[in-house]
């Protein structure tokens, strides 16, 4: 299975509200850092996260944030140009399901999905 990604500059354009994009973030760790290695410390990076897109998310604080990409642990990052310390410069959809067109299957129909994209192509 092969899936095409077709990255978006978020000056283009912005995602649909709520689907799974992945975003490409530019920042930098900051100089004591828990980064996957002590050389990344104080080193720019640009890297590719899993996240949603949703045009309000109120931060834990109690804060608005108005079109923005928030990942799995409510880390919120806005687009670039805008003040954030972890800017999004890019972001595409991720792919459906294989062999499916939706991103998500809930229920007993998921281990029925599954196990039929398992099995595909043996005979």
């Amino acid at each position: 299975m092969e899936a095409v990604v077709k990255w978006v500059n978020v000056d283009e354009g912005l995602p649909e509200e709520g689907l799974p994009v992945a975003a490409a973030t530019w920042g930098r760790y900051p100089p004591d850092s828990t980064a996957e290695s002590d050389a990344a410390a104080g080193e720019d990076f640009w890297l590719v996260l899993p996240m949603h897109f949703t045009t309000l998310h109120v931060g834990d604080d109690g804060t608005e944030y108005r079109d923005c990409f928030v990942d799995s642990d409510r880390v919120v990052r806005l687009p670039y140009g805008r003040p954030c310390s972890e800017s999004v410069t890019h972001w595409a959809y991720l792919p459906a399901l294989p062999g499916m067109a939706v991103h998500q299957v809930l229920g007993a129909d998921a281990q029925t999905a599954a196990q039929a994209a398992l099995n595909e192509g043996q005979a």
